[in-house]
């Protein structure tokens, strides 16, 4: 086995997608109001499939939908709903492609769509946010690299992104579900 190193962190589900991630315009690329309405349509689609999956499980939910820059999001709140997320997110994630799944089902198009459920990626988002903190001071005090413990992808992109805004670049390497950020002093 070989360790592959990449620094721009991204599912396999999202790579297939490119930039834009849906139809382009003449020139290659969407307009921004045209995006605009289908990142809104994918909200809607993912809104609706989670409506009657949250019906189906008779369980209380609201949904709120947004746009968060170049991805549709979903959020589900309410009172209990920690069986929707599991242990560390695994039921979350698998939520979270089946979601995409259905949106692709009916736009013909992949998704970049995010899931989140009673706050558990926000709250998940601020504490990859502290671990890249101290990570980049860990790395430029002592001059060596810092490696973290194995993380999902999303988790992995949060990592990248934190330490990217202090300054400094980072690394997965390792193979999933193994695979991990390396922080790398200035």
């Amino acid at each position: 086995m070989s360790d592959e190193t990449v620094t721009d962190e991204t599912p396999a589900t999202e790579e297939a997608v490119g930039e834009q991630g849906g139809p382009t315009g003449e020139a290659g690329v969407a307009s921004g109001s045209s995006r605009l309405e289908e990142l809104e349509q994918e909200g809607d689609i993912a809104a609706d499939y989670l409506e009657e999956l949250l019906d189906i499980a008779d369980l209380d939910g609201d949904l709120d939908m947004d746009v968060d820059g170049d991805r549709a999001a979903v959020s589900i709140v309410g009172a209990d709903l920690s069986q929707l997320v599991g242990d560390n997110g695994e039921v979350l994630e698998a939520l979270q492609e089946l979601t995409r799944l259905a949106v692709y089902r009916e736009t013909g198009e992949r998704t970049r769509l995010m899931l989140d459920i009673s706050g558990f990626r926000a709250r998940k988002r601020e504490e990859l946010i502290q671990v890249a903190a101290e990570s980049v001071a860990q790395a430029r005090e002592s001059g060596e690299p810092v490696s973290l413990s194995a993380m999902t992808p999303f988790e992995r992109k949060v990592v990248h992104d934190a330490v990217a805004a202090a300054g400094l670049t980072s690394e997965s390497e390792g193979v999933e579900p193994r695979r991990y950020v390396v922080v790398l002093p200035g």
